[in-house]
């Protein structure tokens, strides 16, 4: 069986080249070769220890990803081996079922998962990284399974919404989007019935669901006392609510249902005047939150969490100077920027901790990708899309994104690394907390009751190739299939390339070359589409282009 899906996928190559790789005189236009970065899944396969496999295994890894993904020349060599690495990662979690595919979290079936060992927690990060492979089948089957046969869709706190849109973008489909609108809609009011206690209010979600449990904030509610969840209305459930109605609201319009679409975008307004007026802290210049029962007295609590940095990753808070303050503290050592990564509490509180006692993921210290690869998010929208971002520039998130890439490594007793990602990081050091604590934890070996063996390997909890397409690079997919790029690279970037982008049915390269010798495709900032060059500029800036 094998061997026959190499076959599929290596023939889905030769089509995607005949089809998309010609130039006008019907010799294909190379920018990038699939050879040049296949020792990266070699030394991947080599070094791995395959435990768990699914639908892509090591041995049929190659063709899958040449196949798939999207090609990336940068002069970062830690980003570029990393981008490589998620993708090596991702595809891991791929799981086929009787009724399609769906995306795992975990590896190891682990118990507090529902069908398929399917966990909500994480999908939407599976959605906007699962977008830009090139056989969209994946992704679609994931969508259905959430919104029409799982039972466990709101168990966590979940932007299906936001992430199903983000997806169509790329992979252009109404008919598939159109039927799946009156299940986003159903969806949206159940989390309306069980997550707000009057439509007038905030949304609230214990900080366990919301994949954060043992929070720092959660703790000033209870009064110093740590505690497994803790019912809050919080910047993330609020922001994610907001990001849904906004995307129902553009689904409906797409499909000239203006009343739905007004019906959601008042319930966008609405929650995005409660978050700033409710969850904005004044006296810390953050958004934090408030205990689920607030009353109108009530402030909300006085402990930065980097999840106050939520509300840009869907440009909810106003371009106002007041609300760019936030930001000083993402680099401030003091708040969240530590050597190895950010820490999901400001350093400077009381209540910030790292523990090696107690439960094995904890959200008041550590570093936690899940929450770096929000936040990134949240900084790349606050970078493009605020005029008020005070004294950041794409300079920050080249540093935080590299950190980010840095910290995929495994250190052995014998000093050798290997690429790796897990749980929850030391932002000192790079131990992996919970991998640390999980491998004695049960009479000095690995739990049954924990997820087993290795329970965080290649652990399927964040995102980054979709950090490096979108926002670093900065290609910005839209439904009507403009190209709109808008890049984050350093200034002192000589070249860079992204090609085999399958953009609605069609190849996109987006290539900078200063001198025109790194590529041989002639000096400046290009891009091309289905063949042909659309945009040529002397300089890395902005381009919006109708198609």
């Amino acid at each position: 069986m094998r061997y026959t899906r190499q076959l599929v996928w290596s023939g889905l190559v030769l089509t995607f080249l005949m089809t998309f790789g010609c130039s006008e005189e019907g010799k294909e236009t190379v920018f990038l070769d699939f050879e040049d970065y296949t020792h990266y899944f070699e030394d991947f396969n080599k070094d791995d220890n395959e435990l768990y496999k699914q639908y892509v295994d090591n041995d049929s890894v190659i063709p899958f990803l040449e196949a798939n993904i999207p090609l990336l020349e940068i002069p970062d060599s830690a980003i570029q081996k990393t981008y490589y690495f998620r993708w090596w990662t991702f595809r891991k979690h791929i799981k086929e079922t009787p009724r399609g595919f769906v995306i795992t979290e975990f590896l190891p079936d682990v118990p507090w998962a529902g069908k398929y060992n399917t966990i909500n927690c994480p999908a939407a990060y599976h959605i906007y990284e699962g977008r830009w492979l090139k056989n969209n089948e994946f992704v679609k089957d994931y969508i259905d399974y959430w919104l029409t046969e799982a039972e466990n869709t709101r168990r966590y706190s979940f932007w299906v919404a936001n992430a199903s849109l983000a997806f169509s973008k790329v992979n252009k489909d109404e008919t598939y989007m159109e039927k799946h609108l009156p299940h986003l809609v159903e969806n949206y009011k159940g989390w309306e019935e069980e997550r707000r206690d009057a439509p007038e209010r905030l949304f609230w979600q214990d900080d366990n669901l919301d994949g954060m449990e043992f929070s720092s904030g959660g703790r000033v509610i209870d009064k110093g006392v740590d505690v497994w969840s803790t019912l809050a209305a919080r910047p993330t459930i609020n922001s994610y609510m907001y990001a849904d109605a906004k995307a129902i609201a553009e689904l409906a319009s797409n499909f000239g249902n203006d009343s739905l679409s007004e019906t959601y975008q008042n319930k966008a307004a609405q929650i995005k005047d409660l978050v700033q007026n409710k969850l904005w802290n004044d006296s810390l210049n953050f958004f934090t939150i408030l205990p689920r029962d607030y009353s109108d007295e009530d402030k909300p609590v006085a402990i930065r969490e980097l999840i106050g940095y939520t509300p840009w990753y869907f440009n909810l808070p106003d371009d106002n100077p007041q609300y760019a303050k936030a930001w000083e503290k993402v680099l401030d050592t003091t708040g969240f920027f530590a050597p190895v990564g950010l820490t999901t509490c400001e350093q400077s509180h009381p209540y910030f901790q790292l523990k090696y006692e107690g439960h094995e993921c904890q959200w008041n210290g550590p570093s936690w990708p899940f929450a770096t690869t929000q936040t990134l998010k949240s900084l790349s929208n606050f970078l493009n899309n605020y005029e008020y971002n005070g004294s950041l520039d794409k300079s920050a998130y080249h540093r935080l994104l590299k950190q980010y890439a840095e910290a995929h490594k495994m250190t052995w007793e014998n000093g050798e690394t290997q690429m790796w990602i897990d749980e929850n990081l030391n932002p000192y050091t790079g131990d992996w907390i919970s991998r640390t604590r999980l491998k004695t934890w049960d009479n000095g070996t690995w739990s049954a009751e924990k997820g087993g063996k290795e329970r965080g390997k290649d652990y399927n909890h964040s995102g980054f190739c979709d950090l490096v397409i979108n926002d670093l690079i900065g290609f910005k997919p839209q439904w009507d299939g403009s190209i709109v790029v808008e890049p984050l690279v350093p200034e002192d970037w000589d070249w860079f390339c992204l090609d085999n982008v399958d953009y609605q049915g069609k190849k996109l390269t987006i290539l900078w070359d200063r001198t025109g010798t790194k590529f041989q495709k002639g000096e400046g900032f290009k891009i091309f589409y289905d063949g042909t060059m659309v945009h040529q500029g002397a300089d890395v800036s902005k381009v919006n282009i109708k198609i």
